[in-house]
């Protein structure tokens, strides 16, 4: 079996609310790995908004891995990521993560097993997930968790005060938000009781001082992590955080390589490490990751905020490891923003609530309908630059 062909279908799934009440529609970069025997893989690039800089990437990959064994995953992610004398970079990795899901996707359909027995086996029937509210702080936050735990959900996480964007601005002022996000989380956890795990996602938006001060304007247990309150350059200044507060850190999201996650790894800084597959390099470095944080006692919290088959790969990567908490997903009785599309994928993952069902088919168990996926492909315009400004118009942190 020979790889014959890289497709590539950049698609409009769903949308999120900005600016108030306007929505922006939200794109997956499907990628179609074809073989000669008639075999194909589906994958998927998790970096979101630089679908047009991954399509890129993939054109110039493409030459590399046509012709070659669609089974030989590991030697092809080395060349593939190897084959420059610039390694690295999160557009690269995405690249070779949307390549990587899709090979294991081929070569579990053509041995007839499910993607987690190519990676070990099934420690789990079920992967549990978390659930997201995006409410205000405020009486809606309460009603919100409410709901989620009395419908299963045992893991929550929240946004952040955002008074400006919420009024349909494009501005964030750090400081404002810190003192009614800390307050309404407290609250929120006397509403829920110690049992339900409590996170809170920053964004990056903080400084180390503002995220120092956020944690400490709340009681010691309020929160059972923080998820990437400042921005992750610099692991030094992770430490520094560290060393300000007790509140566990889920960090992650944005590394592209075991070894950007090393340092938060080997240093203590990471106490989840919310690795995504379709940015970090697939399958095959996601294990590598999960390998590290097992040595370090530091269990998985996937970021996974995109489509169907990231969602997939992830499951399985859930199934196969034995240090995991919970996975991110964007559908619960809080949330829905139609990433999960059934025209798209007639097949896909079966949630059930607050799990996730560990397939047992071959392959990822995903099916595109190709040519929707065409059709809405043919209409890819690029996203809207994002950013956010603070008061005194400097650049904020998305």
């Amino acid at each position: 079996m020979k790889i014959s062909a890289v497709r590539t279908y950049p698609v409009k799934v769903g949308s999120i609310p900005v600016d108030g009440d306007r929505p922006e529609f939200v794109h997956q970069l499907i990628v179609k790995v074809e073989t000669d025997e008639g075999i194909s893989g589906l994958g998927e690039s998790g970096l979101s908004g630089r679908e047009s800089a991954v399509m890129a990437i993939l054109r110039q990959l493409e030459p590399m891995v046509v012709g070659r064994d669609p089974f030989e995953i590991g030697p092809l992610w080395q060349e593939l990521y190897r084959h420059t004398y610039y390694e690295g970079s999160r557009d690269l990795t995405a690249a070779i993560a949307a390549l990587d899901i899709a090979l294991h996707d081929i070569k579990a359909r053509a041995l007839g097993v499910p993607v987690w027995q190519l990676l070990g086996g099934h420690h789990r029937d079920w992967v549990p997930l978390f659930a997201t509210t995006e409410a205000p702080m405020g009486p809606e936050l309460l009603e919100h968790g409410r709901r989620l735990v009395d419908a299963g959900w045992s893991v929550v996480r929240t946004w952040v005060h955002a008074p400006s964007e919420a009024a349909g601005g494009r501005e964030f002022d750090p400081r404002a938000s810190i003192g009614p996000t800390a307050t309404w989380l407290t609250r929120l956890r006397q509403e829920l009781g110690p049992g339900v795990t409590l996170g809170v996602d920053y964004h990056h938006r903080l400084s180390v001082a503002e995220a120092a001060s956020f944690c400490q304007r709340m009681p010691s247990g309020t929160l059972d992590f923080l998820e990437e309150p400042i921005r992750d350059e610099t692991p030094e200044a992770y430490e520094a955080l560290r060393r300000l507060t007790d509140v566990p850190f889920a960090i992650g999201e944005e590394f592209a390589s075991k070894w950007q996650f090393l340092p938060y790894i080997e240093r203590g800084i990471a106490q989840y490490a919310r690795v995504d597959v379709g940015v970090v390099g697939g399958l095959t470095e996601a294990m590598k990751v999960a390998a590290m944080c097992e040595a370090h006692y530091v269990d998985l919290m996937p970021h996974n905020p995109l489509g169907v088959i990231v969602t997939a790969a992830t499951t399985h990567l859930a199934a196969a490891v034995p240090n995991f908490a919970s996975m991110e997903i964007r559908s619960s009785p809080t949330e829905d923003y139609g990433f999960y599309d059934r025209d798209l994928f007639p097949v896909q993952m079966e949630q059930d609530g607050p799990r996730m069902r560990v397939p047992t088919g071959p392959g990822l168990g995903v099916e595109l309908n190709e040519d929707e996926a065409r059709r809405r492909a043919a209409e890819f315009r690029p996203m809207a630059t994002r950013h956010l400004r603070r008061p005194d118009g400097s650049i904020a942190n998305w």
